[in-house]
């Protein structure tokens, strides 16, 4: 059956989308947007949750969570109606600023950063960098805090890579040190720079009432349609902003669809370091809201479990598309093609948590949608990275699904996907979210 996702529309929204969203805060105000615009409403953790059938989203810090409860009340369904959930991640490898980043070095002026995640190094030097992220400030907020966002995409930073005449053997192997050589140029003087003031200015407070931040750096180069027919997408940060975007257009299309279930989208953050925070998917914020979705509807902590044995759990994580530099990287009998749709992946070990009853919904989500599903598994001797699915389908006892859509450059600052495949994957999520009654 044809799917209502277009392909020109959906590349050009994950464009606009990945943009707009340098940080995972910024990831969930942009979700929060285009949710708000459909008509779900926000609701706060600390306050109780509506008790009437709606759509609704909180956030905690970098991480969303979304739902909608008007289609199984139209069921009748009551409140033990499973879940059908949607997870991924807003995190992505980057280099983030230290408590005193200040540093002055034969005249240049430099900002102190942390590797966040795995990235590629390399593909972080010379490279036009902003700054934007959260900053917590002095304000009438609660304990008398309040946090602020900025986006700053002007060209600030450069990590200045050494010239090969000083070091001729960097092309037989870069290594770089990531406390000496990675440090980002952003002016010259006699003096450090003023890292503190710069944020008073981009937020608008007094110096001394900044009180923390969370500041990241992030490539200024716009994404952009790429390659001869426009087929391809280059943009930093599609791992896994790809997946956030598509989760987002998967909850709007299956509000209107209204499946007798309770669909989820939940994006997580702090996947990239492992998940372990009070926001990620080691949390117990997928759970917990769960449970009081429940409880909300007047249910009990017994329909609580029953709706859990009732419920699936997709997660969204990007996959490798076959490298055509490298093809002997690859498993030879899984080779995933990019702009040839989404892709199950499946790991005897469970780095992925994926199982045949997992495999059949998502198999079935991608025959609804009417889109190709490609199936990924690592070569036997090579590691295997892992996603929140493992996580959340301990913490629920959930039948869980690990998926992706295909690319190349996976934690590079600037990745590179298909055009057709957004559309596709929007598709299939929707399919997953609204199952055939």
């Amino acid at each position: 059956m044809a799917h209502p996702f277009d392909a020109e529309t959906e590349a050009q929204g994950l464009i606009d989308f990945v943009d707009a969203s340098p940080t995972p805060f910024h990831a969930c105000g942009q979700a929060a947007a285009r949710l708000s615009e459909a008509g779900f409403t926000e609701v706060s953790e600390s306050e109780a949750f509506p008790t009437e059938p709606g759509a609704h989203f909180l956030v905690r810090g970098g991480s969303l969570i979304a739902w909608d409860t008007r289609g199984a009340d139209a069921a009748g369904l009551g409140p033990a109606a499973g879940f059908r959930v949607v997870g991924a991640h807003t995190d992505s490898p980057n280099l983030r600023v230290k408590p005193n980043p200040d540093h002055l070095k034969a005249g240049w002026q430099s900002l102190g950063v942390e590797v966040y995640g795995g990235p590629l190094l390399n593909s972080w030097l010379d490279r036009d960098l902003g700054l934007a992220g959260r900053v917590t400030v002095r304000g009438e907020g609660r304990g008398g805090v309040e946090t602020r966002l900025f986006h700053d995409t002007s060209a600030l930073l450069r990590v200045a890579q050494l010239a090969i005449h000083l070091d001729r053997e960097q092309n037989d192997g870069l290594t770089l040190n990531r406390q000496l050589h990675l440090e980002p140029l952003w002016g010259l003087g006699d003096a450090p720079g003023d890292f503190r003031g710069y944020l008073s200015e981009q937020v608008g407070v007094p110096a001394g009432d900044i009180l923390g931040w969370d500041v990241m750096t992030h490539p200024v180069e716009p994404s952009r349609r790429l390659g001869r027919r426009r087929e391809l997408v280059a943009a930093p940060r599609l791992d896994n902003l790809a997946t956030s975007y598509a989760g987002v257009r998967a909850l709007l299309q299956a509000a209107v669809d209204e499946p007798a279930l309770v669909p989820v989208l939940v994006l997580f953050d702090h996947e990239e370091i492992g998940s372990t925070s009070e926001r990620g998917a080691m949390s117990t914020l997928l759970p917990s809201v769960l449970e009081r979705l429940v409880l909300s509807a007047g249910g009990s902590r017994e329909d609580y479990w029953r709706a859990l044995a009732s419920t699936v759990i997709a997660s969204g994580d990007m996959a490798h598309a076959t490298h055509p530099n490298y093809a002997d990287r690859h498993e030879p009998l899984h080779q995933i093609a990019v702009n040839g749709g989404p892709v199950l992946k499946v790991n005897a070990n469970l780095r992925y948590a994926t199982d045949s009853l997992g495999e059949a919904a998502f198999r079935l989500a991608c025959e609804q949608a009417g889109v190709p599903m490609q199936s990924f598994v690592i070569r036997t001797d090579l590691p295997c990275g892992s996603t929140i699915g493992p996580m959340t389908s301990a913490l629920t006892g959930a039948t869980t699904v690990d998926f992706g859509a295909p690319l190349l450059s996976m934690h590079s600052a600037r990745e590179l996907c298909g055009a057709e495949d957004p559309a596709m994957y929007a598709a299939a999520l929707s399919a997953f979210l609204a199952p055939l009654r």
